[in-house]
Formats: structure tokens, sequence, C-alpha cells
């Protein structure tokens, strides 16, 4: 029986990038029943919601999707597709794989990295409750819960045991706000005594993220609240190479989508220039989770042989080549 997926192509460079993943996972050998669910800025504004309903039935239906960029404007517009989907499906683990690439000139190309960071996707501050108490005078509320906070940490650790994985880092700033990540820290040490096994430190923010910049080697997994996950998955990014070649994705108990998380580049899309290893990766992650792991294992290896060859990378890391020709390389490396 063919495996059915929700994909997503999303805007801006999205229905490009989505093609080639669609293209390699093709390739692999297993069975996809793609359903394609149109979801971009254009749609957004003339149905007036950020997730038009035939996006969640899909999603209801199928339960995995593969999503491309979608267009979240700043300081306005309609609210951000990915926390709309977060909120809907309950998507309250979201996974990033940070991992060396070779070929990859980057300033830590003598040692390598090899993280995952575990952020919380529900709360925090993206609850987006904000209140104009007066003019000019605006307050956010974050919110922290047990509930929420119990289950990503108990996601870290599960997942740190079942893939052999030695040291789990809490990153907070409870020094500060003492309840609500002190909450949050509570949590993560209960769940840590579960696993006995499993090393378990905390790091205030700040200093993780500069103990990041100059020993990013030393770090495994990665466990934070909504906020400090997002930033320091992207600073986590550029260690390896940037957003262009780090995958992601959003799990929930029922639901599981998994995505590229940069943006949507409209300056360069329908170029054919757009760089679809993030993509890629993503669906590497997507096949494991479906249990077609030497697939997955297949796939991953030969995106590995195009970046060790340098002759059909694309121009964001330093090569010459179209999304087409590192897409075919890829295929032909299967």
């Amino acid at each position: 029986m063919p495996h059915s997926v929700t994909l997503i192509p999303g805007d801006g460079i999205g229905p490009e990038v989505s093609a080639a993943a669609r293209r390699a996972v093709d390739a692999t050998g297993v069975r996809i029943d793609w359903e394609v669910a149109e979801l971009n800025s254009d749609l957004i504004i003339k149905t007036g919601v950020s997730l038009p309903p035939s996006v969640l039935e899909s999603l209801n239906r199928t339960l995995i999707g593969l999503k491309g960029p979608v267009t979240t404007p700043i300081g306005g517009g309609f609210s951000s597709v990915n926390v709309a989907l977060r909120k809907k499906l309950d998507l309250y683990a979201n996974v990033r794989p940070v991992h060396s690439l070779p070929g990859i000139a980057t300033r830590f190309q003598d040692v390598l990295i090899d993280m995952v960071i575990f952020r919380e996707n529900t709360e925090d501050l993206y609850s987006g409750i904000e209140h104009e108490v007066v003019p000019d005078v605006v307050t956010g509320i974050k919110v922290i819960t047990r509930v929420a906070s119990t289950k990503i940490a108990e996601y870290a650790f599960r997942y740190a045991h079942l893939n052999g994985r030695k040291k789990v880092t809490a990153i907070h700033k409870a020094n500060i706000m003492k309840l609500a990540d002190g909450l949050f820290l509570r949590c993560c040490r209960e769940v840590s005594e579960r696993y006995p096994h499993i090393e378990y430190k905390e790091l205030i923010v700040d200093n993780a993220s500069m103990q990041l910049v100059m020993r990013p080697e030393t770090f495994d997994i990665l466990l934070l609240p909504n906020l400090y996950g997002d930033i320091v998955s992207d600073l986590a990014a550029g260690l390896v190479g940037g957003l262009g070649i780090v995958p992601g994705a959003n799990m929930g108990d029922r639901h599981a989508v998994f995505e590229a998380v940069h943006g949507s580049a409209p300056d360069i899309a329908g170029k054919g220039i757009a760089n679809p290893t993030a993509m890629m990766l993503s669906a590497v992650m997507m096949l494991t989770h479906m249990k077609e792991t030497d697939a997955a294992k297949r796939l991953h290896a030969a995106i590995e042989k195009v970046y060790a060859e340098k002759k059909h990378t694309t121009g964001d890391v330093g090569g010459t080549a179209t999304t087409e020709e590192f897409t075919n390389a890829v295929i032909a490396a299967l």
C-alpha cells in the first residue's frame, strides 16, 4: 500500500524545492500517494484565513505533510501559517537536526557538528497574547505550562534514548524569569530523572549561544521553550552553512508536518537556482517517520555524496548548479 502524504508547495521558491523533494522521494522507490494542498499568500489574502479548511482536511486524512515555505508578512497582514498549523494540529515538538555536510566551507569544517534541537512549539510568547495598555505601551504575555513543558522534555529524552544520544541540555533564562522558565526547568528535571543513563545539563540561553559559536561540537540534544528554540535553531543552522541545508519537523501525537525552515525567497523565485537540500532532508525525516528507514538512509547518503563531490551544488553553498541539476545529481547518486 502506498503512503498518503499531503504536499504543500507553498509560495516563492516553495513550489520549486517541493517538486525537487518529491522527485527525490519518488526515486527511492517508496510509493507515495501525493495529495497536493495549495497554501500561499495569495490564497490566504483571497480567502481571509491563514489556514484554509482544505489544507486541514487533507492533513487530517493523511496525517503526514511535506511543506514548502509560505510567505508571512512582517508587522501586519495575516498571522503565521506555521503557528496556525502547530496550534490546530497540536504539533508540539519542533525537531531540527543540525549536521555538518561534506564539502561546505564553514568556520567549523574541521569539527563534526551533530546536534538535534527540540523546541516547544505551541506556547511561550508565540501564544500571541498582546495588548496595547495605552497608546505606545504594549504588553506581551509569555505562557509556560507544565503540560507543554513536560511533553517536549519527554519527546527529547525519548528521542535521545532511542537514538543512542548521550546528553540533553535544557536552555533557559530562569535567572530572570524565575516563574515561567523556572517551571520549564522543573519539568525538564523531573523527566530527566526517568532517564538516568542520559547526561542532563542546563545552560542560560545567552551563555548557550556563546558556547554554540565557540564549541558547537560539544552539543548533542538541545531542549528549549518556543522563543529561545526559534532563535537558537537558526543560529545553529548558520554553523553548518545556513537554513538552505537544514531540515525540520513539527511533530504531534497524531500528525507530523515536515518542512524546510528557510523563507520563501521571492527574490529568486522562478529562476531555477534555489537549493532544495532542506526540503530533501526534511523528506528524509518524513521517510524515517513512515518507517521507510532504508529509503531514508539511501536518500541521505545520496545528498551527502553530491555535496562531497562538489560538482552539482547550488550557488548559496558555493556551487553553480541549478535546482534541477542538483536534483538530477541526487537521483543519479541514488
